[in-house]
């Protein structure tokens, strides 16, 4: 039965979950449409790759660093304001600096990407404060709007960009959302309160062996996702699964991860420690994987691998969020979790680029190799299971990370 909250309660989860979902509805329209925009300028293919891989390489040396502001004394909704502003200011200079040519439009792409890369880490650093300060509020299903707001936006945006034209619509909306979602932040100021740690003054804190593992566990199952984001629509395509399908195929997933978020929180508590919702993730990506390597040109079965995404990416997010709370010290929350987003970017960069040589020579192989990360992934779990046995993640007074 879904968990009654106190009004108090009930307003901090809904605040947090709108957070999410202004957040969500940016990265759903600026993942699959920015290339769309970049094409729409004429620029050669090169070029595109290049920006395109600007934000991804910039998140990695950025992430981390900025998240460790918040042990300093900075408080998170304050790195969410100001990463939000600067959003609204870079999208909207991209039109001009691609105007001026594209390495001016390369030098406002990285400052777009530093000023996005702490804004899902910071939510996340908010909400699972408020789940270990109150038990009764259940972060998967706060998760879950960030979710469906990405999948609107995938939605929504297209007939957007139909009905504004490309090279008007993705700036124009980026820029619009970023302002919303600054005013978002602005009008969410109680949320803030029970979250903020105070900076130790005894120095670095270390982040202990076993969250490590966690982190690199989950950042090697989420890289094994690696090939069917970069090449799974190509792929289908190309095999005759008509494009009306590809979309459909996405929704599936992304829906699976919905209902993960929705109903893990009915589940038997044991179920939903660290390492067992890891270890879910892990087993489900080498299924998707091998499943994908020998079946991924058949409509029926590529449908039911997509289901799986529920627990390759929604289990292993929720295992990698619950050991980050349970795990990581006081004085090095932000760290914490800006390292764990810092590491996915880099494992996920680094799997796209495998699996873009190996799909040139041979489609399904790329598939296949997604398969040793999800492995590697589970022996870390493992590894990290033999430091610590965690409590479990979800809600109910007995229930507290």
């Amino acid at each position: 039965m879904p968990h009654l909250l106190s009004p108090i309660a009930d307003s901090g989860s809904l605040r947090l979950a709108l957070l999410y979902a202004v957040v969500f509805v940016e990265i759903g329209i600026a993942m699959p449409f920015m290339p769309v925009w970049l094409n729409a300028l004429g620029l050669d293919a090169v070029v595109i790759g290049l920006l395109v891989a600007l934000p991804i390489a910039t998140r990695i040396v950025a992430t981390a660093p900025l998240l460790s502001l918040i042990d300093r004394g900075v408080g998170a909704r304050t790195l969410l304001l100001a990463g939000s502003l600067v959003l609204a200011l870079t999208y909207a200079a991209m039109p001009v600096g691609a105007a001026l040519g594209w390495p001016l439009l390369a030098l406002v792409i990285v400052l777009n990407a530093v000023a996005g890369a702490p804004l899902v880490p910071s939510i996340d650093y908010l909400t699972l404060a408020a789940v270990r300060r109150d038990p009764r509020l259940d972060y998967a299903r706060i998760r879950m709007s960030g979710s469906i707001a990405f999948l609107a936006a995938n939605l929504g945006g297209g007939f957007l960009l139909g009905a504004m034209g490309e090279s008007l619509a993705v700036p124009l909306l980026l820029t619009g959302l970023a302002v919303i979602a600054s005013l978002v932040v602005h009008a969410s100021r109680g949320i803030e309160g029970a979250a903020t740690v105070a900076a130790t003054a005894s120095g670095r804190v270390r982040l202990p062996r076993k969250l490590w593992f966690a982190i690199v566990a989950a950042a090697a199952i989420q890289s094994s996702h690696a090939a069917i984001y970069a090449f799974g629509s190509i792929h289908w395509t190309t095999h005759g699964i008509a494009t009306a399908w590809v979309g459909t195929l996405w929704a599936i997933g992304v829906g699976a991860e919905i209902v993960l978020f929705a109903l893990i929180g009915n589940t038997p508590a044991r179920w939903r420690t660290p390492f067992r919702l890891l270890s879910l993730g892990a087993v489900a990506a080498l299924v998707r994987a091998v499943g994908m390597w020998l079946l991924g040109d058949q409509l029926l079965p590529v449908m039911a691998l997509q289901c799986l995404h529920g627990a390759t990416f929604g289990a292993t997010q929720l295992g990698a969020m619950a050991a980050v709370s349970a795990f990581a010290p006081d004085g090095a929350r932000g760290r914490a979790q800006g390292s764990l987003s810092a590491v996915n970017a880099l494992a996920s960069a680094s799997a796209t680029l495998m699996s873009g040589a190996a799909y040139r020579l041979g489609g399904p192989l790329a598939f296949a190799l997604m398969a040793p990360l999800a492995l590697a992934g589970l022996g870390l779990v493992v590894a990290a299971a033999r430091e610590a046995e965690p409590r479990p993640f979800g809600t109910g007074a007995a229930e507290t990370l």
